[in-house]
């Protein structure tokens, strides 16, 4: 990213914009066990913010939640910047970010590779 300035924004948006998805949105389709904010990216002119969301499981429910973020991002960026104590917050788009699904995956993969490969050591004695 670039300066201090702008990654103490960035980390200032990422916790405003937990608190107003988890608070501020009173959607019964926003999980919040299942929803994160994982990274926020500010543009180095403080106008845009790429806001990466984190959505654990099924494929669909993960773009249901996202379809309802992108509908409520007028409110959220209005919010943010009252939270935020600035006249304009910056434009806000909105990723989906399925690197801990993914993380998740590779996780599960490795591990039965070592349960297979237990298995196979077990019988070079016999």
């Amino acid at each position: 990213m670039g300066g201090r300035r702008q990654e103490r924004l960035a980390e200032e948006i990422k916790r405003e914009m937990s608190a107003l998805i988890f608070e501020g949105l009173k959607d019964p389709r926003i999980d919040p066990a299942t929803v994160s904010v994982t990274r926020v990216e500010v543009s180095k002119d403080y106008s845009h913010a790429r806001v990466f969301i984190s959505v654990l499981g099924e494929r669909a429910r993960a773009e249901e939640t996202m379809a309802v973020l992108e509908r409520a991002r007028g409110f959220l960026r209005s919010e943010l910047a009252g939270r935020l104590g600035v006249r304009h917050a910056p434009e806000i788009s909105l990723r989906l970010d399925r690197s801990i699904e993914h993380g998740v995956r590779i996780a599960a993969l490795l591990n039965e590779l070592r349960a297979g490969d237990a298995g196979e050591g077990s019988h070079e004695g016999e």
